[in-house]
């Protein structure tokens, strides 16, 4: 049994012959100018789109609003120094400055067509991290003004600035929590807009005061209050406070600023699993070819092109590249004073701002030659991030497969209670490598079979082959094909439960097989093997019902079986071969597969918080579910190479069981004395309390992060033969290409934490995880301690998570 559950839609996809992959990702490129000199108007947009620019984006509010929160700021300084230098104790301290509603003259922006192209930009001279609270309120009350005003506009996307300093872990006060409560209540403020935090990918500059700042008006304001150490990681940490005192609000989200020189992969990791709405680009992160054109570096093109491999495109954004061509003529700025529209031309808020058919005329160029060379040196950034858009390496088999599966959340399937529908067969299907890797097996156990002598099972000599759980027969087939490549003769049995896969199986059986399968409508559990009677013969569709049946049955020599799960054991392959185990010969018998192991790792995966966190309000299991998905955005913790996570294995079972231990779990099934009077630890008589597992794994984190779940693998012997090697099949991302690549059945497993759980720099993270049986259900539960060393042999617990368990949600048995 695989993991994927819908097929994809609009397309049929066959990863064994695919066509051409002419997909190429949309990149979708905005322009910023930190001063820009005209409102954004329907004639400078479509300007924008004529040169290639899909988005601009425009300050909310002018130069002459921040004249006047400078005036206002001023005026109330110089007030409370007058009633500080006072004598007379009845001088009243004034109040804090409250900034007026805005006027036409304070703002760009008016509703309309244009405002859903244009992301809007808060003022970056406020401060909203100043530890003066004369500052922090005059800050937190423009960026308010400025969400109110352009969430009635209908601006739909507000980029602001990051916090002003991120002294990370300084004794100085950094005021980050005040900046993130200010997030907070700003996404209250916009209850429909996406915001993004301008933030660099690395905090290796401080940022500088800019025209008109606010933090220099701070009492006590010491420029040079941060220190020299360098810290990489400052500003994601500074980030993941943000967005936990936000709860991760999934309606925030990054902008990250790229550096002319990119930091070490680990943070380019770390940075690729959080929510990204766009990547901006200032003239200091291109370089120049020989040329003089700017390019990327190829570490640069690297990461844009792993970037835009997100489920979510993130935007580009081009930073003070220059005005957008054919907007740099003075002509064009008559009606604007200071960068903005005066106040007489914004008298009747109705007025178009765009020039008339006749004023545009005046606009064209006289020298064609002239602007068209102008025009590509205004443009170059553009023109080159559209070539990098157009040579984009083509997508991965899996790439191809996955595309609308990242990240999204799936619960498991409960295979022993549901039947399933022809499209889910059909998806699994799709997979070549895992159906000709089982056919290897089974051809490899036949040429071993022959050539050391063993007796069958069969009264013809035949190979008895048992599909346990058939489907709607590929594994059916791949037995056949394996007999005919091996010239090995078997007996082929299909056991199905599902009635509707049934039919389809004898049909496959009169059209496609030649009649030479025997197909049984059965629970494999309750099977109780081939029919040795003269009343069934080979090709006959037989069920387990009915007294006429004689009771002679025969054995199995190979038992085939795709009852894997993204876990390996999550849906109950050992509880289903063992209830079929009594089928199988006792000597000789083979069970493809013969052992699976389950693997794990700790991740970052804010999106897959963020996402459960919105189900739980309605679900009450969301956070107790463990999800098959395919994991993508997502940072390995563990990882002492980037992209080279540390995955460890958890536990093994293998096949068939000894002949004792099934004794044993019969005695305790049926309350006999040889089973003892324990029963088991989680209820229940304890029959299955040998399919219990337990494991405690130990994982050392370089870098801070913060553990969102564990993602969960397996890997499977189908066939070990000996000195010709082993068939074997991973999920593993460190060791699916040596053994199975471009497999693309299953997806991870991710055991979700209800609350992400931080830790520092040199930390361990140990895992516990049980797999719990009560003979009616299997579940799951698991918990994740941090520690940090404090001496050669000594550790300290520096955090835990609660106790994740699935037992509401899990396998039925």
């Amino acid at each position: 049994m695989t993991s994927l559950q819908q097929p994809l839609l609009g397309a049929e996809i066959d990863p064994a012959s695919p066509p051409p992959d002419d997909f190429t990702p949309t990149f979708y490129i905005g322009h910023h100018e930190s001063k820009r000199p005209l409102p954004v108007s329907d004639f400078v947009l479509r300007q924008a789109q004529d040169v290639g620019y899909d988005m601009l984006t425009s300050p909310i509010t002018s130069p002459h609003f921040h004249s006047r929160v400078l005036t206002l700021i001023s005026s109330y300084l110089s007030d409370l120094a007058l009633a500080e230098d006072s004598d007379d104790y009845s001088t009243i301290i004034p109040p804090a400055p409250i900034i007026p509603p805005l006027n036409p003259v304070d703002t760009p922006l008016t509703p309309g067509d244009t405002v859903s192209q244009i992301i809007a930009y808060s003022s970056p001279w406020i401060d909203l991290c100043s530890a003066d609270p004369l500052i922090a309120n005059i800050s937190r009350q423009v960026l308010n003004i400025e969400i109110a005003y352009a969430s009635f506009c209908g601006v739909g996307n507000i980029i602001i600035p990051g916090p002003r300093s991120y002294s990370s872990g300084s004794i100085y006060n950094d005021g980050l929590v005040q900046y993130a409560r200010a997030i907070q209540e700003a996404l209250t403020i916009g209850s429909y807009i996406q915001i993004a935090i301008h933030i660099p990918m690395c905090g290796n500059e401080e940022a500088k005061d800019l025209t008109g700042d606010l933090r220099p008006f701070a009492r006590d304001y010491d420029s040079k209050q941060k220190g020299n150490d360098i810290d990489l990681y400052e500003t994601w940490d500074a980030w993941n406070l943000i967005r936990g005192v936000c709860k991760y609000n999934s309606r925030l989200s990054v902008a990250l600023a790229l550096p002319r020189q990119l930091p070490l992969e680990s943070l380019q990791s770390r940075w690729f699993a959080e929510p990204l709405r766009l990547l901006s680009f200032t003239p200091l992160t291109f370089l120049k070819n020989k040329g003089g054109h700017p390019v990327l570096s190829k570490s640069h093109q690297a990461l844009v092109t792993r970037y835009m491999r997100l489920k979510q495109l993130p935007w580009l954004l081009l930073c003070d590249v220059g005005p957008v061509p054919g907007l740099d003529d003075p002509m064009l700025q008559i009606a604007t004073a200071n960068g903005f529209p005066s106040p007489s031309a914004v008298a009747d808020a109705s007025r178009s701002v765009s020039p008339t058919p006749a004023e545009t005329a005046e606009f064209k160029p006289k020298d064609s030659h002239k602007s068209k060379h102008k025009f590509k040196d205004a443009a170059a950034h553009l023109i080159y991030l559209r070539y990098l858009q157009r040579n984009q390496p083509p997508r991965t088999a899996i790439e191809r497969f996955g595309s609308g599966y990242q990240d999204y959340l799936q619960a498991p399937l409960q295979p022993l209670t549901d039947n399933l529908e022809s499209v889910t067969y059909e998806v699994f299907e799709k997979d070549p490598v895992k159906y000709d890797w089982y056919e290897r097996a089974i051809a490899q156990a036949l040429s071993d079979w022959n050539e050391q002598g063993k007796p069958t099972s069969s009264l013809s000599g035949a190979v008895v082959i048992a599909v346990a759980g058939s489907g709607r027969g590929p594994l059916v087939t791949r037995a056949l094909r394996a007999s005919e490549m091996t010239g090995v003769a078997v007996e082929v049995w299909a056991v199905e439960k599902n009635p509707n896969a049934y039919v389809l199986l004898q049909r496959h059986n009169e059209e496609d097989w030649g009649r030479v399968v025997n197909v049984v409508k059965s629970d494999m559990r309750a099977w109780k093997g081939p029919l040795r009677s003269t009343a069934a013969p080979i090709g006959q569709a037989i069920t387990t019902s009915g007294s006429e049946l004689v009771s002679q049955y025969g054995k199995v020599d190979i038992l085939v079986s795709e009852l894997l799960g993204s876990f390996a054991d999550n849906e109950l392959s050992p509880e289903c071969l063992d209830g079929v185990q009594h089928v199988l010969a006792p000597q000789y018998g083979i069970s493809i597969p013969g052992s699976y192991t389950a693997h794990l790792t700790p991740v970052l995966a804010p999106r897959l918080h963020a996402d459960i966190s919105n189900r739980a309000i309605t679900d009450s299991t969301a956070t107790e579910t463990p999800y098959v998905v395919m994991l993508h955005a997502i940072d390995y913790l563990a990882a002492p190479v980037p992209e080279h996570p540390r995955i460890q294995q958890a536990w093994e079972f293998v096949h068939p069981l000894p002949s004792s231990t099934l004794a044993i779990a019969e005695a305790r099934r049926g309350g006999g004395v040889s089973g003892g009077g324990g029963g088991s630890m989680s209820g229940g008589d304890g029959a299955n309390e040998h399919n219990t597992r337990s494991a405690r794994l130990k994982f050392v984190c370089k870098d801070r992060g913060v553990v969102n779940g564990l993602a969960g693998y397996f890997e499977a012997v189908l066939y070990d033969g000996g000195e010709a090697g082993k068939v074997e099949l991973s999920t593993r991302p460190d060791t699916i290409d040596a053994k199975s690549k471009d497999m693309i059945s299953w997806f991870p497993i991710f055991f979700p934490l209800k609350s992400p759980l931080y830790f520092p720099d040199d930390s361990e993270l140990e895992v516990s995880i049980w797999r719990q049986t009560d003979d009616r259900k299997v579940w799951y539960e698991w918990l994740v301690e941090a520690y940090v060393m404090i001496g050669s042999d000594k550790r300290m617990r520096i955090g835990m998570s609660e106790m994740g368990t699935s037992r509401k949600v899990g396998c039925l048995m």
